[in-house]
């Protein structure tokens, strides 16, 4: 990872400054990292020796971080991380700006890797999650979506880098015959981190998760939590949650809260996550033991057993 911050640094670049000073500041406030480390650990799994892997590490953290800026500036977010996000900081127009950059820096570096197939994965990749963040937008507000719609947008926003990233690390060693079995882990992984996600937003802290509680009602976001409470809640939780949804904000929150822990949402989604888990550590069973492995089962595990 230290490799991999180094390449970072070097690769932010820009002779314009507020181009090097917003993407520093999203860059600096850390986070968990996990989506490169997946790339490490897949690629050291089978072997790998070589630097390739830490230039893709970096190519998925630019791309990730280039998300989470579009991301904050459509959500209206304010905080991340625990700290103000770079539009509260620089403003929509810049972070809309330096996200493309980044994403243009993250291809510049994946034509220098010289694969046509780590260039296939990424490309589709960031097309599939651009198509989730219109999925999700067009859920917002919405109290009639299924479970079925819902896993669609995380598997398409959330998921689909996970999975892109453990595929690399097949992709970098030459190992075809293992990409779809560290593609699925990546994408179970994803799934189960980010429902844990969902549950956090409504039973973490802010010290914790580092960003608002409520943040995904306030935007009237139909997560697991809530649909399961429109689906086996009381009729007056029911009327609740759907206002909540179709109104959006936190005027209710702590209503909401309490609707969800009595309708058993949070034990469902749970539940739920555990199964995306169990699946995640299936699909690398093939893989040779090695200290490598063991880290992408911890981190399977990490992904349903974390407070932030």
């Amino acid at each position: 990872m230290l490799a991999v911050d180094a390449v970072i640094r070097n690769r932010l670049h820009s002779d314009v400054v507020l181009v090097r000073k917003v993407a520093e500041y999203i860059i600096g406030a850390g986070g968990k990292r996990i989506r490169p480390a997946l790339v490490l650990l897949a690629a050291n799994a089978l072997g790998y020796k070589g630097s390739a892997h830490h230039e893709l590490a970096a190519v998925v953290e630019f791309i990730h971080t280039a998300t989470l800026l579009h991301d904050d500036v459509v959500d209206e977010s304010s905080l991340r991380r625990g700290r103000d996000t770079a539009n509260a900081v620089f403003g929509n127009a810049a972070s809309v700006l330096v996200g493309d950059f980044l994403y243009s820096r993250a291809f510049q570096m994946m034509v220098d890797v010289g694969s046509m197939k780590v260039m296939a994965v990424l490309s589709s990749a960031t097309n599939i999650i651009a198509e989730g963040e219109v999925l999700q937008l067009m859920n917002c507000n919405e109290p009639d979506v299924d479970v079925g719609s819902y896993l669609r947008v995380i598997q398409y926003k959330t998921a689909k880098l996970f999975e892109a990233s453990a595929q690399l690390g097949a992709i970098v060693s030459n190992r075809p015959e293992l990409e779809s079995f560290l593609a699925n882990y990546g994408m179970h992984l994803g799934t189960a981190f980010q429902l844990i996600d969902d549950i956090l937003d409504y039973t973490g802290n802010e010290a914790s998760t580092g960003k608002h509680v409520g943040d995904d009602l306030n935007e009237g976001k139909p997560t697991l939590p809530l649909i399961h409470v429109m689906a086996h809640g009381s009729p007056k939780d029911v009327a609740l949650v759907k206002n909540a949804i179709i109104n959006g904000g936190t005027d209710q929150i702590d209503e909401v809260v309490a609707a969800i822990k009595s309708s058993g949402a949070i034990e469902a989604t749970v539940d739920l996550a555990k199964i995306e888990s169990e699946a995640a550590k299936a699909s690398i069973e093939r893989l040779q033991p090695s200290q490598y492995k063991d880290a992408l089962v911890e981190l399977a595990d990490f992904a349903i057993n974390r407070s932030s």
